[in-house]
């Protein structure tokens, strides 16, 4: 439940709110709101083939990008369970958890490899081990960016593990915040799929952070058509509703709101990175919409005191202790955080 008087700076949300022309284009849909939105969906898949650089066999839309991930991870347990083997799921620990809960609610095991101790990046040793040692189907599930700690990994590393992979290791790349990445290193798993690296890399995206659109449910997933069919046979029917095709249409033709969401986060963080500087608080290189910082004494007290003086922060992240994830939102947004961190600065609790 949303507590319209306190700021929530706490699910990744594009806090600008819509585009105008977003909210437009629902209106003027109204009219055809008892059809059934074929045409819609069809010019929606076609624009994000065309945005991707693929083609509209290799994309998948999804009721938000998390049906993606259920259907990814529905999609190879029955290939597993086809087959004989048995399949499990890999993640970094932490991470955003859905592709663990769907694992965990159709009963199959995940296997959480803690990051780094020194920079939280993912430890590749360890995740390939945690399939080295499974005799059946491993699906490594990646956020890149990842969430709650904002940074990306390495690139070339990342790219010549997929590379490497065997036959059963397939990896899920979740990059929901990627619009915001300024690492001029990254390189999108969306060009992997182009160049064939593998069959069984698939990728996923969403409208629900840049474009402001996370209550409309749109996202999707691009892989080889092959195994775009194989994920396709695992989503519902007609999942795109009518609102969310036609504000996704408008807000990708809205270049002026898509650079002015993207500037106002650039601004937000910068002035975060700045405080944090000024209070000598260590925080992650951002490469999101959010940034994972360090604070002195208790996470839950510091998220409760916080929350006190009408600011709610992101949960607590274990295994990792002393950093709170902070959303950026809008520079006026981040100015009431900045004196109340301010504050507590005063106060001794940071």
């Amino acid at each position: 439940m949303h507590t319209h008087n306190l700021l929530e700076l706490n699910s990744n949300e594009n806090s600008l709110g819509m585009s105008d022309s977003a909210k437009q284009a629902i209106l003027d849909s109204l009219d055809i709101g008892f059809r059934y939105p074929d045409d819609q969906r069809a010019a929606l898949i076609s624009k994000i083939a065309e945005i991707n650089g693929v083609t509209e066999s290799q994309v998948s839309l999804g009721n938000g990008s998390s049906e993606n991930i259920r259907a990814v991870v529905q999609m190879l347990q029955t290939k597993a369970l086809k087959d004989g083997n048995q399949f499990q799921v890999v993640v970094p620990d932490p991470t955003f958890a859905y592709a663990e809960l769907y694992a965990l609610s159709l009963g199959e095991s995940v296997v959480k490899v803690p990051l780094t101790a020194e920079n939280y990046d993912l430890d590749f040793d360890n995740l390939q081990k945690a399939a080295d040692e499974f005799d059946g189907i491993s699906l490594f599930y990646l956020c890149n960016p990842n969430n709650p700690t904002a940074t990306i990994t390495a690139t070339h590393k990342l790219k010549a593990w997929i590379n490497n992979a065997p036959a059963n290791h397939y990896f899920l790349l979740d990059q929901a915040y990627s619009e915001y990445i300024t690492d001029p290193s990254f390189e999108s798993g969306v060009e992997w799929i182009k160049q064939e690296l593998s069959a069984n890399l698939v990728v996923i995206r969403t409208f629900s952070k840049l474009c402001a659109l996370a209550a409309m449910r749109i996202g999707y997933a691009i892989a080889s058509p092959q195994t775009t069919a194989s994920i396709e046979a695992f989503m519902s029917i007609d999942n795109t509703n009518l609102s969310g095709a036609v504000a996704v249409l408008a807000t990708l033709d809205d270049e002026e709101f898509l650079a002015h969401s993207l500037r106002t986060t650039n601004q937000s963080r910068q002035m975060i990175e700045e405080t944090l500087g000024e209070l000598g608080l260590r925080y992650l290189p951002s490469q999101a919409n959010f940034i994972f910082h360090e604070v002195t004494g208790d996470v839950k007290t510091y998220i409760d005191r916080m929350r006190e003086h009408g600011i709610v922060v992101g949960r607590e992240f274990p295994p990792i202790e002393g950093f709170s994830r902070l959303t950026l939102g809008t520079p006026d947004e981040m100015a009431v955080f900045i004196k109340v961190l301010k504050l507590f600065r005063e106060k001794g609790w940071v």
